[in-house]
């Protein structure tokens, strides 16, 4: 049945009064969450991995990146008086320019906020047990005063 077979009974329908609402929505054979168990786990190789392979792309970009745009900008120059396509050169090499450090600052922010990120949770982490110490401490103090 084509799409407008389709839609045209759809209309009939509504018109006399036979409407429905039907919802999309998944199979019963899962997906499409975790459900009431919930698997999401994060290991710290896993942010540690993200993180170092965003710290290597910033690397390279900022290197190879300056080195596409000197070399644009050059043949952009180079070709300024004798043909039209050197101002495009010039135009493209700032653009490229653009794109670059945008690229960059997405690469260093994701890097820094994982490592801000693993420090955070050690942090925590230290705090919590820290914490659960004391209260098992505690407990025993008062175990021991009431005897």
């Amino acid at each position: 049945m084509s799409f407008d077979d389709e839609w045209a009974g759809i209309r009939t329908a509504a018109q006399e009064g036979r409407t429905a609402t039907r919802l999309n929505q998944l199979d019963g054979g899962g997906g499409g969450g975790a459900g009431q168990g919930g698997n999401l786990r994060v290991e710290q190789s896993d942010l540690a991995a993200v993180g170092d392979a965003a710290f290597k792309l910033h690397q390279r970009l900022d290197t190879d990146g300056d080195h596409a745009k000197s070399s644009t900008q050059d043949a952009g120059t180079a070709m300024k008086q004798d043909f039209a396509l050197g101002p495009a050169l010039t135009t493209l090499a700032e653009k490229w320019n653009e794109q670059v450090n945008t690229l960059l600052d997405a690469c260093g922010h994701i890097s820094n906020h994982l490592e801000y990120s693993k420090k955070t949770h050690a942090d925590d982490e230290h705090w919590i047990a820290t914490r659960f110490k004391f209260e098992q401490l505690d407990a025993g103090f008062e175990e021991r005063a009431r005897h």
